[in-house]
């Protein structure tokens, strides 16, 4: 009886791991629209995080991704299609950039730009 209950606990362990990968659709888009808001209106973005509507909403949209939309993309396409599926972030429009830290010049916390001349 313990080697089934251990072998089931372990089939359940690998099959739900496949959702911890996946396009994360509903973390990316929750964050697409905080990286909309930081641009248009930092103060507002900023009041979010403090009061928590943003780290809830992250979470929540975690427990959703492990659950509905990771699950099918991992276990539904991508395991037997062999290609994973991408997530495409929405365009930001901003008169101040930063470089990613993946950048192949090795620039770190360098802002161009400038809110008055947008340049």
């Amino acid at each position: 009886m313990r080697k089934i209950v251990t072998a089931l606990a372990l089939g359940a362990t690998l099959s739900l791991s496949g959702c911890l990968a996946g396009p994360h659709q509903l973390r990316r888009s929750l964050d697409d629209f905080d990286r909309q808001l930081y641009v248009d209106n930092p103060i507002v973005d900023g009041v979010l995080w403090v009061v928590p509507v943003f780290p809830i909403g992250f979470f929540v949209a975690q427990v959703g991704d492990f659950f509905i939309t990771d699950a099918y993309a991992f276990w539904i396409k991508d395991v037997w299609e062999g290609k994973g599926t991408g997530f495409e972030h929405i365009d930001v429009e901003a008169q101040k950039t930063m470089k990613s830290l993946l950048s192949d010049d090795g620039s770190f916390l360098q802002i161009e730009g400038d809110t008055a001349t947008g340049s």
